[in-house]
């Protein structure tokens, strides 16, 4: 069974006696997003790229607030996290980490990736984004800073030009047409969900009543 990971703030004195004993150097995938909820298609593309790519892990990283403007309210960050547990408890290669829950505010990437380099030096990170995404990375908070602490991966999107002033790998991986908005539609109005998100995950938003309504 995987374990959750839960990021807290160290003492640069611990991290540093932790660095000494660090030799293999990491490679980390992350998910980050809000995860509204998670489903089976965010679970093909991270595991297709941590194969494509030989990662060892990946993070699914849960925001808290999303910077962008967004006029949907997401369902508290507690539970959105237990569906991800849920959803990936069976792959030993898929870990949650809290890190953005546990902050609070409004979530930034650039503070998320400072954190995590800070506590785990030798790891190198891959942002996995959707190829839609590539076109708004100079809108991202701090980018330019952003891309000298981490490697983008970006997954191929029929229609979407692969191109970035940004270095970008692009991985094609089974186009996956799903979504956290037509899931929570499907729900609102009765329709199945079924093969759309994992079973557990299903089993928890009916046994719990999430995404009865618009709000959501």
């Amino acid at each position: 069974m995987n374990k959750v990971v839960t990021t807290v703030f160290k003492s640069d004195v611990a991290l540093a006696l932790e660095s000494e004993t660090s030799q293999v150097k990491r490679r980390v995938g992350i998910m980050g997003g809000t995860f509204n909820p998670i489903h089976n298609g965010h679970l093909i593309m991270a595991e297709q790229v941590r194969s494509q790519l030989g990662l060892d892990e990946i993070l699914f990283i849960p925001n808290n607030i999303p910077p962008h403007i967004d006029t949907k309210t997401a369902i508290d960050g507690s539970m959105r996290a237990k569906l991800i547990e849920l959803a990936i408890k069976d792959n030993a290669n898929f870990e949650l980490e809290r890190i953005e829950l546990n902050k609070g505010g409004v979530s930034y990437s650039i503070d998320t990736i400072i954190e995590l380099k800070r506590q785990h030096p030798d790891t190198q990170y891959y942002f996995i984004i959707g190829g839609d995404e590539v076109a708004y990375l100079p809108k991202w908070h701090r980018i330019d800073e952003l891309i000298t602490m981490i490697t983008f991966v970006a997954v191929k999107r029929n229609g979407f030009e692969q191109h970035s002033k940004y270095p970008v790998i692009w991985v094609d991986t089974p186009l996956i047409e799903i979504s956290s908005t037509d899931i929570r539609q499907r729900i609102i109005q009765q329709r199945s969900i079924r093969y759309l998100v994992p079973v557990k995950v299903a089993e928890y938003i009916v046994k719990n009543g999430l995404y009865q309504d618009e709000r959501h």
